[in-house]
């Protein structure tokens, strides 16, 4: 199984940019996805997850009023939607597979990662 994320960039605060992951290769049934982001020094957060149709989603609560996971229902494809960057947006943002259809806040429950997509905000 593969991850690809992408969407990330260098920003200005105040601008929004639209995340996108790919799941590729071997298909196990349903499951859910997930968005973590790193900061420098920091550790790995759970930003948003998403269920198998798309409707169940779960949000760091410091960050729902910005942050919006969408999924087509059964697709191979998740988004993560950020306005009003802030500099302290700044990280790795993650996509994650988890072989099950219900979400879940914990990275430990999931069972592939991607690479990675930076996003840089600037002041």
């Amino acid at each position: 199984v593969q991850l690809q994320a992408s969407g990330g960039g260098l920003v200005q605060a105040g601008d929004s940019l639209r995340l996108s992951c790919v799941v590729s290769g071997r298909t196990f049934g349903n499951y859910a996805m997930g968005w973590f982001r790193q900061a420098p020094g920091k550790e790995r957060e759970f930003v948003a997850s998403v269920n198998w149709g798309g409707s169940w989603k779960y949000y760091e609560d410091s960050l729902k009023a910005r942050f919006a996971i969408s999924r087509e229902y059964g697709g191979n494809a998740a988004y993560l939607q950020i306005t009003n960057l802030k500099p302290e947006d700044t990280a790795v943002y993650y996509c994650a597979v988890r072989e099950s259809m219900l979400p879940s806040r914990f990275s430990n429950e999931y069972n592939y990662w991607g690479q990675g997509t930076q996003v840089t905000v600037s002041s």
